[in-house]
């Protein structure tokens, strides 16, 4: 099996490679279009700042191609929000993969703005989450959120009540960090491998 991880303008791809070390899985870090159509597995990970990040996947045609792919796709935080339609941050124009735009966290008193640490996910409804626990812990950190809406296959509540992941067709994303997410991401990352 042939695991494609697309290469962009955006962090954290070494925890990304460390979490598919773990479990034995062969990977390529590439953003050669042949290469990732070619894939059996495509994950999409992310970092940083949403604008920064869909000008490098526009200089490269991967915005075009991303929302083609036919096989399992797994995009994580950044990833996640630019699969969605619109993010907030920075005005920004994204896949429209998922039918979300993706808005700022409100200020609320007694809460912090970037959501940064452990926080539960509940009402799993995909088949990443085989094996999981109903509140079962993963890491998140994010200023940003998507709604919920008809693609929410998990949710979170922070402030209040969001997409802890989405799911259309052949896409997967999760908000939080599935690569640093313990063992909880690790079956995350195996169930998504055995689609």
């Amino acid at each position: 099996m042939k695991t494609v991880i697309i290469k962009y303008n955006a962090g954290n791809v070494q925890s990304v490679m460390y979490a598919l070390d773990r479990i034995g899985a062969a990977y390529e870090w590439t953003d050669d279009p042949e290469t990732i159509l070619a894939a059996d597995k495509v994950i999409f990970p992310g970092v940083g700042e949403a604008s920064t990040a869909m000008a490098y996947l526009r200089e490269h045609q991967l915005d075009q191609l991303i929302p083609t792919l036919r096989q399992p796709v797994l995009g994580t935080c950044v990833g996640m929000q630019l699969m969605c339609r619109y993010s907030e941050e920075n005005d920004t124009t994204c896949m429209g993969i998922f039918d979300v735009d993706v808005l700022r966290f409100p200020r609320v008193s007694g809460f912090k703005v970037p959501q940064t640490g452990w926080n539960d996910i509940y009402e799993l409804n995909n088949p990443l989450c085989a094996g999981l626990n109903e509140h079962d812990y993963v890491y998140y950190n994010h200023g940003y959120y998507a709604p919920l809406c008809a693609q929410t296959a998990a949710k979170t509540n922070y402030i209040l009540e969001y997409s802890a992941m989405l799911q259309k067709d052949n896409f997967f994303a999760a908000q939080f960090h599935s690569e640093i997410s313990g063992n909880v991401g690790q079956r995350i990352f195996e169930n998504f491998l055995k689609l």
